[in-house]
């Protein structure tokens, strides 16, 4: 099973569906809208004049919104349809920034051996690899010393609890696949996806971390959050930008977001 062509035609086909769909609001983003959620501002702070990765940016609006705020930016993406979008936007919006296409274990050839003050990448990201130590030291790669690499994601707890509700453990939380799903519809709701299949890895907290720390990055903190960004459980209450578990329902973890630094030698 080849899982990477597989994953390429679900997401070039997701390409126009997302596009067009209210959850990415591309209109609004011409508008000036930033996307960026409050506490990854918070936590990667200024940008400005700082030399920015984005690794699988899809089509790149988190990516230009860092621009907007001044970082020097360039987003990789493994979908053709993605990168091309990416820059079509872009350019709409007078936004200086590069896109490449290469699959994120090509990103330090593809790139040129360049390297970068911040590694910024997540929001569903590492589900569609399925190696993470190969992942942390090619991160690692492109990363200058003192850079950092800053990773918001969904928390692998979320993914063994029921659709549902999302109280109660339904799926083995150390089943790490490949899992095949046939979905003919994306997180955004809208639209039917040509090309329905997908093959995702799961990882558990422990094994991103550890991944990280064999890299040589030195680890400066580890969050957990109580928020998710879309309803993936039929009970989350809208909050703002963000879902959340009823008021008064014991709360779990829902994202995590940590940054660790490439130490000077």
């Amino acid at each position: 099973m080849d899982y990477l062509e597989i994953n390429r035609a679900n997401w070039n086909a997701r390409v126009p569906v997302h596009v067009g769909s209210d959850f990415y609001d591309v209109e609004g983003f011409r508008k000036g809208h930033d996307p960026l959620r409050p506490f990854e501002l918070a936590e990667v702070g200024e940008v400005a004049g700082r030399r920015l990765a984005h690794l699988q940016c899809h089509f790149g609006l988190d990516t230009l919104a860092w621009a907007r705020r001044g970082a020097e930016v360039t987003g990789l993406d493994f979908s053709e349809a993605a990168v091309e979008e990416a820059r079509a936007i872009a350019a709409d919006c007078g936004i200086p920034a590069t896109f490449v296409t290469a699959d994120v274990y090509d990103a330090a050839r593809a790139l040129g051996g360049r390297t970068y003050d911040i590694v910024y990448t997540g929001v569903g990201a590492l589900v569609w690899l399925p190696d993470l130590a190969r992942w942390a030291a090619t991160v690692a790669s492109l990363l200058a010393p003192g850079g950092f690499l800053y990773l918001a994601e969904f928390h692998p707890v979320a993914d063994v609890l029921d659709d549902e509700t999302g109280t109660t453990v339904t799926y083995d939380y150390f089943a790490r696949g490949p899992h095949v799903w046939e979905d003919v519809h994306s997180y955004t709701g809208s639209g039917e996806l040509d090309h329905p299949t997908s093959v995702q890895f799961q990882h558990g907290l422990g094994e991103v971390v550890s991944a990280v720390a064999a890299a040589g990055l030195r680890l400066d903190f580890l969050h957990e959050h109580d928020h998710t960004l879309f309803p993936r459980f039929a009970t989350l209450v809208a909050d703002g930008s963000a879902y959340r578990l009823p008021e008064g329902a014991p709360r779990v973890p829902l994202m995590y977001s940590l940054r660790a630094t490439k130490p000077y030698k």
